[in-house]
């Protein structure tokens, strides 16, 4: 590390359990964060600051007045910017480290495929429920840990998904593909502002522990908040061996 880096990571390098070696992991990984609104702005920011070296940023939509209630990666003067290369912005105006690419266009099979491949841990912030999908099975194909974050009104949840460990469940072993979901919008439901910024907080958290090696991942369970009364649930999570994508009739 220069010693710029000393200076601008040292309050990491004075927590034990991330020190110089999780910080040079840090520096070394790469994100994939699929989603850069509501979600993807803390999960972008905060993984940008904390010196993840490679980020890759995935969302075809643009950045629109409504959105500025919550999506705290974007401002007034990127009104009609990808979001996508707006949060890539906002991260540059903090810190030079991070070596970024902005995508702009739809997350399908074929190029989550192509990027989780190249990615040391992926982060779902989408708010579609086959794209999520789409992630989860990109996931399982390639074996990459996934931090899935939700949130709609006032009610989040949030998820790790990692096939490396043998009792881990996929995604869809909790959410079936052939499940049927309405697609609830924040158009058409509202969300809470600070809602989004605390479930892609925790996101980027997992998502830097899973990088480091440090505390315990939320692996193989469910934390789900109602921000109206502050209250948490963790649910224990199992996986299903009828699972269509990561059950043994699947092939994975």
């Amino acid at each position: 590390m220069t010693d710029e880096q000393l200076l601008r990571y040292s309050r990491h390098l004075l927590l034990e359990e991330i020190d110089v070696a999780g910080q040079q992991r840090l520096l070394a990984a790469h994100a994939l964060v699929v989603g850069a609104g509501g979600l993807g702005s803390p999960v972008a920011l905060y993984l940008g600051t904390a010196g993840v070296g490679r980020i890759t940023l995935v969302d075809d939509d643009v950045v629109d007045l409504t959105n500025l209630q919550r999506q705290i990666a974007h401002d007034r003067s990127r009104l009609g910017l990808p979001k996508a290369e707006s949060a890539a912005q906002a991260i540059r105006r903090i810190n030079p480290d991070p070596r970024l690419r902005a995508i702009v266009r739809r997350a399908d099979a074929a190029l989550l495929d192509e990027l989780v491949a190249d990615a040391d841990v992926v982060l779902d912030c989408c708010d579609n429920y086959a794209t999520r999908q789409l992630i989860n099975a990109a996931c399982v194909r390639r074996r990459k840990p996934l931090v899935s974050g939700a949130a709609i009104a006032f009610d989040g949840q949030l998820g790790v998904f990692d096939l490396r460990e043998a009792a881990s469940p996929c995604y869809a072993c909790v959410f079936p593909p052939q499940a049927r979901v309405d697609a609830a919008a924040c158009a058409t439901m509202g969300v809470f502002a600070p809602l989004v910024g605390i479930i892609g907080s925790m996101q980027a958290a997992q998502a830097l522990q899973l990088i480091v090696r440090c505390g315990q991942p939320l692996s193989a369970r469910l934390l789900m908040l109602d921000a109206r009364t502050m209250h948490v649930d963790t649910l224990r999570l199992s996986r299903t061996a009828q699972c269509s994508v990561c059950g043994s009739g699947s092939g994975a």
